[in-house]
């Protein structure tokens, strides 16, 4: 973390300085904004976080709620979104008060006596080390109130409004401010009273039953709901010998359980088998109590028995795997003809079954996406062409989820004596490991993702997918670090420069293809740092750009080190130390991510995905690939 750079800061860091819109921000919601964000769910926070870190954008998210959530939904944390969870600055803090998993059993009918259940197979967690971050598990509102303390800390103070409804809305192109939203007050002196508010852009992030979803005329097609599941947050004596594990239960009578154990210790939570909800039985399997998901809960765990002492929370919900026909309210026949104005995001766009733990990632994952996007066109940074990205892009990692969860719910309800091989379940778990983790999403090439005609550079950072972070030596200290963990959710492209071998121990390497790179990206005029920079603002305001050799940190002279990769920064024109890195001789991130000894560049979003990889040498190319993402600096310092 750094800091310092303005001043001395006595308090905490994390409470960024107010700017902007943050400064004297009003207390009350405002008649226009730039960003209007409907629902406080995990897409709507994460977006919010994301949001508040552009100090000249004025976003607020309502909540019908009065207040924030205190039982959430969701709580399996999936390690992509604790990647995520980095970026904003949470993720040790997360880590220490979450339950990690580590493993998960399988328990089955007991062969020699099939109404008993015993431990079949015990399967890892992460068998392939996808990611340094772990599975967790924690209460949905915890994540929202870290998302919340971010915004609040972050430069425009954000905060949400709570005890407001959406109620309709209309888009008026053409106007500085098209869309007009009417919000009704749920709680107070003025329940009931409507209030309007302008936007330029508005996310509904408000759940299944989405109101914004039905006022742009999006549609959700997919299966009907038919198999019904119990679901409670208990604390219990029982003497089943996996409670604190993460397990999958098939007993012979065909019912199921699959259990999560919660943060803190004690509480777990149990998706109890109720069985097909369809026909003349839907009524009273909906109606199912607490007291009748508890006995079937002991029916399926028998011979061992379970004591409910205290119940936290519990539902009765059907699996549905649906999906909107689109995220946003350009209609087919309007693509191209202009750009959206209302977006819709999480379960407002896709609902499936919560066995694989998948929606609220997914959810943020949405959220993250479409907040950059709206603060880079709203600070003038990219064209509004950059946001037809979002619906293009969410949609088809939407539809490949929804997939995925078909098949994993299905194994979760068939009868072990059912499947054609007795181990059809854990061996799925295992095989499709890196899908539930979160790091199956591939962007295709679009204006955001290049084609990867030099993906074999840097084999290990395939184009489309997630920047996966590896060990590397920072020079200035020696610190051993993880090179992905110092980009935070702070708007800027990444641009990581690998050097070639000939940058030798005197670092500037003369003749060598980096030292040309550094020279061209500081002071060419078709560098993206020259061309799109704002007059005035930090040289990496826009573009954070770190180099990384070949060499151990001994043997890197910082003195000798391109300017390029030594930026000045703040009000005092300090050196910014931390953007030079070596290769960690026990972990090399040359051999870890494949990368060319002739040196690569990997360019990186906002939200950590690979864009681009590209030659030392491609400068032109470099340049070429941004030319349709930002707006020269004129543009901006107009904005």
């Amino acid at each position: 973390m750094q800091f310092h750079d303005k001043g001395y800061v006595s308090g905490d860091p994390r409470i960024q300085p107010a700017a902007g819109v943050g400064i004297d921000r009003p207390s009350e919601l405002p008649e226009v904004v730039d960003v209007l964000i409907v629902g406080t769910g995990p897409a709507g926070m994460i977006a919010a976080a994301q949001l508040s870190q552009f100090p000249e954008v004025t976003t607020r998210i309502v909540e019908r709620r009065p207040g924030r959530l205190e039982i959430g939904q969701a709580d399996g944390i999936q390690a992509r979104s604790v990647e995520t969870f980095q970026a904003f600055g949470f993720a040790e803090r997360i880590i220490a008060e979450a339950y990690r998993i580590t493993e998960m059993a399988f328990w089955k009918p007991d062969p020699a006596d099939p109404s008993r259940i015993v431990r079949a197979a015990v399967a890892p967690d992460d068998p392939a080390g996808v990611s340094e971050f772990p599975h967790l598990l924690v209460n949905q509102a915890r994540v929202l109130d870290y998302f919340a303390e971010v915004a609040a800390n972050s430069p425009t103070r954000l905060t949400p409004d709570y005890g407001l409804e959406f109620r309709r809305l209309e888009v008026a192109e053409g106007e500085e401010y098209p869309v007009t939203v009417t919000l009704a007050h749920t709680s107070g002196e003025r329940d009931g009273q409507e209030r309007i508010v302008r936007a330029k852009y508005v996310m509904g992030a408000d759940g299944a039953h989405s109101r914004v979803r039905e006022a742009i005329g999006c549609t959700m097609a997919g299966d009907q709901a038919n198999h019904a599941w119990g679901v409670m947050d208990v604390l219990a004596v029982t003497d089943f010998p996996d409670i604190r594990t993460k397990c999958a239960i098939q007993s012979g009578s065909g019912g199921n359980i699959l259990l999560i154990p919660r943060e803190g210790g004690y509480l777990f939570r149990m998706y109890v088998d109720l069985g097909e909800a369809s026909g003349e039985n839907a009524r009273a399997v909906r109606a199912t109590t607490i007291e009748q998901i508890i006995a079937k809960a002991n029916e399926i765990l028998h011979p061992y028995t379970l004591d409910v002492r205290n119940v936290a929370w519990h539902s009765v919900y059907e699996v549905a795997h649906r999906l909107t026909d689109r995220f946003d309210d350009v209609t087919p026949d309007a693509i191209g003809t202009r750009t959206p104005r209302v977006f819709i995001a999480g379960d407002a766009c896709h609902t499936h079954s919560a066995k694989a733990g998948q929606g609220m990632n997914v959810s943020m994952q949405d959220g993250f996406n479409l907040g950059w996007k709206l603060g880079h066109v709203l600070e003038g940074r990219s064209p509004e062409s950059l946001l037809a990205t979002y619906s293009a892009e969410r949609q088809v990692i939407a539809q490949n989820l929804i997939d995925f969860d078909k098949q994993w719910s299905t194994l979760m309800a068939t009868k072990p004596s059912d499947l054609d091989d007795p181990s059809e379940l854990e061996d799925f778990y295992v095989r499709t490991a890196e899908f539930p983790a979160g790091f199956m999403t591939q962007y295709a090439p679009s204006m955001l993702i290049a084609e990867p005609a030099h993906q074999s550079l840097a084999t290990g950072f395939p184009i489309g997918k997630r920047f996966k972070s590896a060990p590397v030596e920072r020079v200035c200290d020696g610190n051993p670090v993880q090179l992905g963990h110092h980009a935070r959710a702070d708007g800027r492209w990444r641009i990581y420069v690998f050097a070639d071998a000939a940058a030798g121990a005197d670092a500037a390497g003369a003749g060598s293809a980096v030292a040309e790179f550094a020279e061209w990206i500081a002071h060419a005029p078709d560098s993206p740092i020259v061309a799109y920079t704002p007059e005035g603002a930090n040289v990496d305001a826009w573009f954070d750009v770190k180099v990384v050799y070949q060499q151990s940190h001994g043997q890197v002279d910082l003195g000798a080190v391109p300017t390029a990769f030594l930026p000045r920064t703040g009000p005092f024109d300090l050196v910014d130390y931390e953007k030079v890195y070596a290769a960690d001789p026990q972990h090399d991130i040359f051999e870890l991510r494949g990368i060319d000894r002739g040196g690569a560049v990997v360019v990186v979003r906002p939200d950590q995905y690979v864009s681009n990889v590209l030659p030392l040498a491609a400068t032109a190319e470099l340049s070429a690939f941004f030319e349709p993402l930002l707006l020269s600096r004129r543009h901006a310092a107009a904005r």
